[in-house]
């Protein structure tokens, strides 16, 4: 496990099971598929499985994303459904709770923008469900919120989502942020889902205060996007490949210090899934709506 770096729940579990470590109790994974999507669902169900591999006890949902990459017939509108129906999964808010979106990340760094990417596609109707019931009161109040990052801000993106999380009061928190993948393959073709909460920053190595339900007082439902691999870890995976997984841990490290690898098409990528999400969401919590009608809506 020091030699890889990962957000992931799933590799994470497939690190340790590499590691030889013995039997991995307290986890339980299951494979499914979702508009035609493989999932992955990572149970931690003690403070033992926790510790095994670094992760929150909770659910941790993986959708991998093959066919939007080769624009499959129909990619899109199914990526976004298996997005909306693993997270009203994780949700379960009743009908009308209000909820708050939350984008973290920097908008000036492409494979840190997924997140206030993801809440532009969010439909924000808390003003219109207040305001024009007539016309919205269908709908259930959401906001939407894109943190930004101490650097620009000077103000924790923490501090930013438990203020407004106190003054509005929703049922839950999504937040959407940047991870990082210990694999090339999952790099921007895999969303993660968790009702664990998130560590702001995490993907990009510059973690800051965790926003779950502690922190809040309210059930907090991460959305991850993989947009990078650390260099060190991708140095390992490559060198094990090629039969050197000896190589002493310190000189990869040194090796890998501070490097991040994304993809050449990253702003492509991050338009692309920054839009599944964000229509995913909409989806969840929008109950009866479809891809057509959230298309319009945002227009």
């Amino acid at each position: 496990m020091e030699k890889r770096r990962t957000d992931l729940a799933v590799e994470a579990a497939q690190l340790w099971r590499e590691g030889g470590a013995g039997e991995l109790r307290g986890v339980e994974q299951t494979e499914s598929t979702r508009e035609g999507y493989p999932v992955t669902t990572v149970r931690i169900l003690d403070d033992e499985g926790a510790k095994a591999i670094g992760k929150p006890v909770g659910t941790y949902v993986t959708i991998t994303l093959d066919g939007l990459a080769r624009r499959e017939e129909d990619a899109f509108g199914r990526a976004a459904r298996a997005v909306a129906a693993e997270l009203t999964a994780l949700l379960k808010l009743p009908e009308g709770a209000p909820a708050l979106v939350v984008g973290l990340g920097n908008r000036a760094i492409t494979p840190d923008n997924i997140g206030p990417a993801a809440a532009d596609h969010t439909m924000v109707t808390r003003h219109l469900v207040e305001q024009v019931p007539e016309h919205f009161g269908s709908f259930r109040p959401v906001a939407a919120l894109a943190a930004g990052v101490l650097g620009t801000t000077g103000v924790e993106s923490g501090e930013l989502v438990r203020a407004v999380t106190e003054k509005i009061r929703p049922s839950c928190v999504i937040a959407v942020d940047a991870l990082a993948s210990r694999s090339l393959s999952r790099v921007c073709n895999t969303i993660q889902l968790a009702d664990t909460g998130i560590t702001p920053g995490s993907g990009v190595g510059n973690a800051r205060a965790a926003l779950d339900r502690r922190s809040l007082g309210v059930p907090v439902i991460a959305v991850g996007v993989p947009t990078v691999v650390d260099g060190a870890t991708l140095a390992a995976d490559l060198l094990a490949e090629a039969g050197q997984a000896d190589l002493d841990p310190q000189a990869l490290r040194g090796a890998g210090e501070g490097v991040l690898v994304t993809p050449r098409d990253i702003d492509a990528k991050v338009t692309d899934l920054a839009k599944v999400v964000g229509f995913g969401i909409n989806l969840a919590l929008q109950t009866g709506l479809t891809v057509e009608d959230v298309e319009l809506f945002l227009s």
